[in-house]
Formats: structure tokens, C-alpha cells, sequence
């Protein structure tokens, strides 16, 4: 059965006074009906960009799509039109943003920019639509969502509002959700509320989930499947569990030791990669990590690795040429 979503080779690249910046590098990847997709990396990694290219949504300029194509549902959105774009967007695929007072409109009732949507790709009217605009906002929470509807983004809190970019996300029952950055701007109880939500609308309608972050905790809790990135590239992609468990790339790997500790090493001070983002204008000549990165070969620094599978677990990929266990392995036994 062929993917819900299937990236091929895209490449983009922005033009700026210091040069060409390249952003996204040949990147490929498919994610499966009803699979959750944490995607995972600094700022700069390519992360957003790609997903506002694939949706039409990229200034261009200063953006280029250079190649590529993105299969959605048996459609090259690639090939579509502005049109033919804004009618799966919102209807077939549903996006929720980082900043919710800067995504929903300050001057609109939230009532109305639901509205807005449910007009567009749907056909209810009237009592029917309103049913509707009610019914989404209990679905994430919102308490005495009728009156609630006629007001302002301003009389809701930061969780609340988050809440209602969910709700209009999800109000046509999308095949496709992509979160980018949804929970960021939140304190850790509400990142908690809406996380819970998020796995709630995904068993009770099937939803398949695209969690763009920078937080490995809300992908360890969220997604089935977790993709790194940095410099425009896949690092590495797996099943959450065997990654976390024994990441194979070492920027993986540095990510993972970066999250602070429970308990008694809570008071250590915390772990920090070395070093600074590549600038993408002028890109490092092979693996974008290497010279960061202290298990790097000379074959690192001069040959952009591919991702290749690793180990017995399936669907599990590193771009890399050295082999990172081993190496742990090996610095743990002279640390004896």
C-alpha cells in the first residue's frame, strides 16, 4: 500500500546578499496512513521549510524549489496549482502553527475564522454550521464553546488559543495534521493537555500526525517514528524506541545526552554539542555534522554520507560512515 505522503528528492534553496542558501538537500521520506512523524533538529535543519514548500506556502522569492516532488493521497502537490492547493489545504491536510496570536486573526471573532474554513471545504450551512463550530471546539476542550464562539483571540489564553488552531486544523476531518512547533510557546501543563489531545484526535479519527520540534521529550511521548535533521538533511530515522535506545549518528547521539537528568544527576551541568549550525551558504563538502562532530573520518568531511538501514530493527536509517555503537562501546570499556 503506497504512503499517505511520499517526499522525493526536494531541494530548496534561498537567495540572500551573502549567497545561496541551502536549506533542504535532496530530501526524501514517506510517512504511512495513521503513523506519527516526530521530525526533530535545530533551527536552520530544514525542518519548516520543507513543509512550507511541499504546501505551496514558501515566499518565492527569496525561496526556490529547486526539485522535487511530494506525493500526497496519489497527488504531486508539486504540480498543483495556487487553486487546486488551497482546496487540500485545511480540507485535506490541516496545519497548526508555532504562534497562535500571530496565526489567528486579532480583529476576527474565533467563531469567524472557523467559519471561514468550514465554508470552504465543506458544504453545512446555517444551524448545521454552527452545530459544527460548537462541536469543534468541545472535541479540544473548550469550555461553554457557544458562547465562546463571539469572541476574540485576545480572551483566550495561550493554551486556549492553541486549542482553537486545533480545532480549525482539524474541523474537515483531515487525512493529514502537521504541527509545527504547536506546543513551544506553552508551559509544560498545557504542552501536556494539548499532546493528550493530539493523541486523542489521532485515535478517534485516524488522523496521521507530521509533529515538527526541537523537543526529543514530545517526540519520546507523541510519535511513532522519529526523523533528525540538520543542514537540509536526514541524520537519522527510526522507530522512536530503538533510536532513543541506541542512536547510531552522532549528532543523535548528542541530542539525546543534551536533555537534562532526573533524580541525583539533576544537578550536573548540562551536556552541550560543540561547536556552531553550518552556514548553509557556504555548506561544509561532506557530512553537514562533521565538523562538529569528535567520531568524524576524513571520509566525513569530504562525502555527503547516504542513509542506509542499520541494525535488525526495521525502517531504521543513519547517515553516516563511521559506526557509532562500536565507538561507545569501545570508549565505555577504556573508561573501565
Amino acid at each position: 500500500m503506497a504512503p499517505l505522503l511520499d517526499i522525493r528528492n526536494l531541494t530548496v534553496e534561498f537567495d540572500t546578499p551573502e549567497g545561496t542558501v541551502h536549506a533542504v538537500n535532496s530530501l526524501s521520506y514517506s510517512v504511512e496512513a495513521g503513523e506519527t512523524l516526530g521530525i526533530v533538529g535545530e533551527s536552520g535543519s530544514g525542518k519548516s521549510v520543507h513543509i512550507l514548500a511541499m504546501m505551496g506556502l514558501l515566499p518565492m522569492p527569496p525561496g526556490r524549489i529547486v526539485s522535487g516532488e511530494a506525493w500526497f493521497d496519489g497527488q504531486n502537490l508539486m504540480d498543483m496549482s495556487d487553486r487546486e492547493l488551497r482546496a487540500v489545504r485545511g480540507g485535506q491536510i490541516g496545519m497548526v502553527f508555532q504562534d497562535p496570536m500571530s496565526s489567528l486573526n486579532p480583529v476576527l471573532t474565533v467563531g469567524r475564522q472557523l467559519r471561514e474554513v468550514l465554508v470552504r471545504h465543506t458544504d453545512l450551512t446555517g444551524t448545521k454550521l454552527r452545530a459544527r463550530m460548537i462541536e469543534l471546539l468541545e472535541i479540544v476542550g473548550i469550555p461553554h464553546p457557544e458562547a465562546r464562539l463571539d469572541q476574540y483571540p485576545h480572551e483566550f489564553s495561550g493554551g486556549m488559543r492553541q486549542r482553537v488552531m486545533i480545532a480549525i486544523g482539524m474541523a474537515c476531518n483531515p487525512r493529514l495534521l502537521v504541527a509545527d512547533e504547536a506546543t513551544t510557546a506553552l508551559d509544560v501543563t498545557v504542552q501536556a493537555q494539548i499532546l493528550d489531545l493530539v493523541r486523542q484526535l489521532k485515535q478517534d479519527f485516524g488522523t496521521t500526525v507530521l509533529w515538527i520540534t526541537h523537543d526529543m521529550g514530545v517526540v519520546a511521548e507523541l510519535a511513532d517514528t522519529i526523523q533528525v535533521m540538520y543542514g537540509g538533511r536526514i541524520m537519522e530515522r527510526g522507530p522512536v524506541s530503538p533510536v532513543f535506545r541506541t542512536p547510531h549518528s552522532a549528532y543523535t547521539h548528542g541530542l539525546l545526552k543534551s536533555l537534562p537528568d532526573e533524580g541525583a544527576r539533576a544537578q550536573r551541568r548540562l551536556y552541550q554539542i560543540n561547536g556552531s549550525p553550518p552556514n548553509m551558504a557556504n555548506p561544509p563538502k561532506g557530512d553537514p555534522f562533521a565538523p562538529r562532530n569528535p567520531y568524524a573520518t576524513e571520509r566525513c568531511l569530504n562525502e555527503v554520507p547516504p542513509l542506509r538501514d542499520v541494525g535488525d530493527v526495521p525502517g531504521h536509517k543513519v547517515a553516516a560512515w563511521y559506526d557509532l555503537p562500536a565507538l561507545l562501546a569501545q570508549e565505555n570499556e577504556v573508561a573501565k
